[in-house]
């Protein structure tokens, strides 16, 4: 059986890049050094991805998106381009340096994920989110800071269970 990618021939690729099974990168799009791209995700045409990040399987990034450094988008994210469909203007999506998207996280065009900040799973995102600071829900909104999202984590990553 053949598996197969399609990465556009003008699309800038870093070193140690690894695209997964049946994923799209288009035209001009530039991604950094040591990014993961999952299995069925789309990277759309005119994309910028920084160096260390990783897109997880079936996630969708849109034309126009500014991905930071060192960024987790969990599996089948949605960020969106086009906050009146189906207008003739987009705008893509910013997510900064350091920032976690969780998995089946939707995120309206137009939007800056600050850095360091964590979009819960599953939320739904309409406006931006500070720096520093972790939203959920539908709408999202902010629940507390990074700092109590890490701590919450290495207790987790350290309990018996």
């Amino acid at each position: 059986m053949k598996v197969t990618n399609f990465v556009s021939p003008d699309a800038k690729i870093g070193k140690n890049v690894r695209v997964w099974h049946f994923a799209y990168v288009g035209a001009n799009t530039i991604i950094g050094d040591n990014v993961k791209i999952g299995s069925l995700a789309h990277v759309d045409y005119n994309v910028k991805i920084g160096s260390g990040t990783m897109i997880e399987g079936s996630v969708y990034i849109p034309p126009l998106s500014r991905i930071g450094k060192n960024v987790f988008i969990g599996p089948a994210a949605v960020l969106t381009n086009d906050p009146y469909p189906p207008s003739k203007k987009m705008i893509g999506v910013t997510i900064e340096d350091n920032a976690v998207v969780g998995a089946r996280a939707v995120i309206k065009a137009g939007v800056t994920v600050g850095k360091g900040a964590v979009v819960a799973m599953g939320a739904v995102v309409t406006k931006d989110v500070p720096a520093g600071k972790v939203v959920m829900g539908v709408p999202a909104r902010v629940v507390y800071t990074r700092r109590e999202f890490d701590a919450k984590m290495k207790a987790w990553e350290n309990s018996q269970s």
